[in-house]
């Protein structure tokens, strides 16, 4: 496993030690960024605040489906202040090395209790490349739920960032990687699995090659993924992926303080059908089918 860091809000910074252990393994993991009451705030965001009427299933290659709700711009709202804080934006600027990111699109992952699916070994950049010219794009990997190997927590293979783009196609109603190229990968690079619990936060390179299984236990795993990219990297087909807008950053006490659980201006929710990032399946949510 590579090293882990806590997060201490009297003394926290991206070391050097951090940044090259993130430029080594294409990752770091960062424990307790979130607090209970920021976690809780969240999650009563997207479960009560009305975001799951925007959500969709995404069926994997055997047919299960995680759930996914996928937006453009942060918004005001408490999701808009997390995508937006000191402690995550910063850190993802200093970890990749850039000066200045923007929001790209964020997303909710719902894995339901003995139902939800897999999503496939995949690279973020490997459908981004069709739009961005360049892999200076980096995702936030944020657990509201406990996201363990038993629930379809993340999966790894520490390293493949320096690999460069593998190609991907159609995997069940999900965009996965050419998985004979994944398999000889495997057998050169180590599979980690990353276990997380509540507010526990991953940061990780586009290239990273990632996936994670079904969750067969009795617990939901609810995640958050944010996607940020490099000022200059605009992409050059703005139809669906939103070009560079600056990314106004609030301080690290705006979650707690904002109480704004409803109010979605702005953020521009990706309907089925429109998702051109991930080409994922038209399917209807048992959120939306019952209402």
């Amino acid at each position: 496993m590579s090293a882990e860091y806590k997060y201490d809000i009297d003394n926290f910074e991206v070391s050097n030690d951090m940044k090259k252990n993130f430029d080594k393994d294409g990752y770091t993991l960062i424990r307790n960024l979130f607090s209970k009451d920021e976690v809780h705030k969240i999650e009563k965001t997207i479960t009560e605040g009305g975001m799951m009427k925007h959500s969709y299933m995404i069926p994997d290659k055997d047919g299960r489906s995680p759930i996914i709700g996928l937006w453009q711009h942060p918004g005001n709202d408490v999701t808009g202040m997390m995508t937006r804080c000191e402690k995550v934006v910063t850190t993802a600027e200093k970890l990749l090395g850039v000066e200045e990111l923007y929001h790209y699109h964020c997303k909710f992952l719902i894995k339901e209790p003995k139902v939800g699916g897999s999503f496939e070994w995949h690279q973020d950049y490997g459908y981004w490349y069709n739009y961005c010219l360049s892999p200076d794009m980096l995702a936030v990997f944020i657990a509201v739920d406990e996201c363990t190997q038993e629930n379809g927590g993340l999966v790894v293979l520490r390293g493949t960032h320096k690999c460069g783009r593998v190609d991907h196609g159609k995997t069940g109603g999900q965009q996965g990687a050419d998985i004979e190229r994944v398999e000889l990968l495997k057998k050169q690079y180590e599979l980690v699995n990353v276990d997380l619990q509540p507010g526990d936060v991953l940061f990780f390179h586009c290239n990273l090659l990632h996936c994670s299984g079904p969750n067969n236990s009795e617990k939901r795993r609810l995640a958050i993924n944010v996607s940020y990219n490099e000022k200059s990297n605009s992409p050059v087909k703005p139809d669906i992926c939103p070009e560079y807008t600056k990314l106004e950053k609030v301080s690290d006490t705006a979650i707690l303080e904002c109480q704004n659980y409803t109010d979605f201006s702005g953020k521009n929710f990706i309907k089925r059908g429109d998702d051109k990032l991930v080409d994922f399946a038209d399917q209807t949510s048992s959120y939306e089918k019952s209402g």
